[in-house]
């Protein structure tokens, strides 16, 4: 039996590393994914339904395009009883093809079935996805390179994030929370106005 920080891990290290084999340990088989994109640079099917249908849209398809992919779930992991779980995410990758950097953020809900822990449903929200020039590339590497994986405290994420102009709307959504004057008060972003309160 797994727990729930264990099916969420399962699902990252999945379409991180594109190995589809590991959502077995994630989603029960007849889970289902929905996706709300609140941006034109990245669309997913709304729905998908059952754990084959969801390693093709999150990892096969995934994997076909992007590459050297982190994804962290921002604060603390759910505890074993957890049935139902909410936090931030942000992404990092490279598009195979043309080397753009892809910095992304969102939010996870996640539904967990007693007792197994496995995921019964997912529901992704993509609140903004920026794509800055290949030659950004080695900078945000190192950065996400250095990150705890795949839990990560939002604070340390954007204590180490590079000065870069693109990345200002996802460290404005993921900053959202923190106190104000944190890193500075000057420097903080805002988050991007998109994204409705009922959605952050």
């Amino acid at each position: 039996m797994t727990t729930p920080s264990g099916s969420i891990a399962a699902y990252l290290h999945a379409k991180d590393g594109n190995r589809p084999h590991l959502l077995a340990q994630a989603f029960t088989d007849d889970a289902m994914l929905q996706v709300t994109v609140h941006t034109g640079a990245i669309s997913f099917p709304p729905v998908s339904r059952g754990r084959d249908a969801i390693g093709d849209v999150l990892v096969r398809r995934f994997g076909q395009t992007f590459e050297n992919v982190y994804t962290f779930c921002l604060g603390s992991p759910p505890g074993v009883d957890t049935q139902v779980f909410c936090c931030d995410w942000l992404v990092v990758m490279t598009e195979k093809d043309s080397r753009v950097v892809r910095v992304g953020c969102g939010r996870y809900d996640w539904c967990f079935s007693p007792p197994s822990c496995l995921a019964e449903s997912l529901s992704i929200t993509i609140a903004t996805m920026q794509a800055l020039p290949a030659s950004h590339m080695d900078e945000v590497m190192d950065w996400v390179a250095g990150l705890p994986y795949p839990w990560c405290p939002v604070s340390t994420a954007l204590r180490g994030a590079p000065d870069i102009q693109h990345l200002t709307p996802v460290l404005g959504y993921i900053g959202r929370s923190q106190p104000a004057g944190f890193p500075d008060k000057k420097s903080r972003p805002a988050a991007p106005r998109s994204v409705a309160p009922s959605q952050a």
